[in-house]
């Protein structure tokens, strides 16, 4: 059976850590807030460059794209959230070639692991900053990320001069 003795000193160790609890409270009530005002600072807003938000594949301004169609990224992506829809091309030469028709990117099943990016030996997509991806459908955050009559960028022939 326990004494008073003990009794008191145990309700004085609980009032104890009571008061100190409060310290901090009251501390934390006199110390000055800053709150970001998000929707209204769209403009000054500052996001990390290491930020990962959303998959792009950037084209340049003949709506030309770096995509091969190879299949990589979609093989090392972790979930599926990558596809790589390809078509077979006669081309001049009458060779066959294999060219990108939809790159199909699902937002909702990405895991944002980056592997697709590094493994991408042309380097056609990347990630994006851009944040604001909410919507009220699943199926609003699966985008084609070639855009409609994009074609693959030819490589420049670099001509090597012989030095004498």
């Amino acid at each position: 059976m326990r004494t008073f003795s003990q009794y008191i000193s145990d309700l004085l160790k609980g009032i104890s850590s009571l008061l100190k609890g409060l310290g901090v409270t009251w501390k934390e009530f006199w110390t000055k807030k800053v709150t970001r005002q998000y929707p209204e600072n769209r403009d000054t807003l500052v996001i990390s460059e290491r930020f990962r938000a959303e998959l792009v594949m950037p084209h340049d301004e003949n709506n030309e794209h770096a995509c091969t169609a190879c299949g990589i990224c979609q093989m090392n992506c972790p979930n599926g959230t990558i596809r790589v829809v390809s078509k077979m091309i006669e081309t001049e030469d009458g060779k066959k070639k294999k060219v990108l028709d939809k790159y199909i990117y699902d937002l909702g099943m990405c895991t944002f692991c980056n592997l697709c990016v590094i493994s991408c030996p042309s380097h056609a997509i990347e990630f994006s900053n851009k944040f604001e991806n909410a919507t009220f459908t699943r199926d609003k955050l699966v985008h084609q990320l070639n855009h409609e009559g994009s074609k693959l960028r030819e490589k420049k022939k670099v001509v090597k001069e012989d030095k004498e």
